[in-house]
């Protein structure tokens, strides 16, 4: 969801964010039947999205939490970034 005064997601951002979405979890790789998110590392930058689960995104133990899960799977954002970069573009 954007705000009011947020910038028009273009085709392409979209297309991308849908791809991010559908590539699973990048930290505990979560795929089919989990609820992907595209999380975006700087807001309003849709081609800098990393494919997150429920829990890994918004759950208590996400990035948005205590960051645990994140530990437990040794990831930080840039990592994410580019493991969900490599299953997008498919290296």
């Amino acid at each position: 969801m954007r705000t009011k005064n947020a910038k028009r997601i273009s085709t392409a951002e979209s297309a991308h964010m849908l791809r991010v979405k559908e590539s699973g979890c990048a930290v505990c790789d979560a795929g089919s039947g989990a609820i992907v998110e595209a999380h975006h590392m700087k807001q309003g930058n849709h081609f800098t999205t990393i494919g997150l689960c429920d829990c890994c995104h918004r759950g208590p133990m996400g990035i948005h939490g205590d960051k645990t899960m994140w530990r437990i799977h040794k990831m930080d954002e840039n990592d994410a970034l580019n493991e969900t970069l490599r299953r997008v573009l498919g290296g």
